[in-house]
């Protein structure tokens, strides 16, 4: 799926020069004109903006502040494409939540380079915080929390054991030894037992209940929790 890109300017002949060379650079793009057209557009779940200040209507500023003042938009890139070059409106658009402020005139080749950036930075942004969750059947683990819920029941664990859990549930399918788990989890300043690793993984299954068959034992080797693709 390509990525979509949401074009904001009042002067359309602008509008019709970035457009085509984003489109030439395999971006979907949309456009809008004023600041009102741009905000009924949203539903249309654009993964960049590229956003004028001086509009009729509803100026680049308000619009920024509405789009990040909207459920799942907070971290959407918006970048500031304008005019206005003084130092304050370009500190007013960042303070607003904009991901980059931009002035006019730029080539469409540097235009696309910071687009390509600032899509890099949220994908990489996104991965992070999706690392402190993991949904995998019945479970869903917050690491924020340090909660588990099991078929939406919060069930709380003691620290070890939840990083145990994560741990094995990041990584389905794939067998870890007790050195490793043991290396990964209590590090290598810390002296523990195999036979811990054993025991964790007893208690983690009490918890787990009829879903404790998700982790598996390997004879001889450790284990690994179920894939369920």
């Amino acid at each position: 799926m390509k990525t979509k890109i949401l074009l904001v300017d009042d002067e359309k002949d602008i509008v019709e020069f970035l457009q085509y060379n984003l489109q030439q650079e395999g971006f979907d793009v949309i456009a809008a004109y004023d600041g009102d057209e741009a905000l009924n557009i949203l539903n249309e779940k654009p993964d960049l903006i590229i956003l004028d200040i001086m509009m009729p209507k509803l100026d680049g500023f308000e619009v920024c502040k509405r789009i990040r003042a909207k459920s799942g938009y907070e971290s959407i890139p918006v970048i500031f494409l304008t005019a206005k070059s003084a130092e304050v409106d370009e500190i007013k658009g960042l303070e607003l939540g904009a991901s980059d402020y931009i002035q006019k005139p730029i080539s469409p080749k540097k235009l696309i380079a910071r687009v390509k950036s600032n899509l890099r930075k949220h994908e990489a942004s996104t991965e992070k915080v999706e690392q402190m969750h993991v949904k995998i059947g019945p479970l869903h683990i917050d690491r924020e929390q340090y909660v588990v819920y099991i078929n939406g029941k919060e069930k709380i664990f003691p620290r070890k054991e939840f990083e145990l859990l994560f741990y094995l549930a990041n990584h389905p399918g794939r067998v870890f030894g007790r050195e490793t788990l043991l290396k990964d989890i209590w590090g290598s300043g810390v002296y523990v037992v195999d036979r811990t690793i054993d025991v964790h993984i007893r208690k983690i299954r009490e918890k787990l209940a009829k879903h404790a068959d998700l982790i598996e034992t390997i004879k001889g080797v450790g284990y690994r929790f179920k894939s369920l693709e």
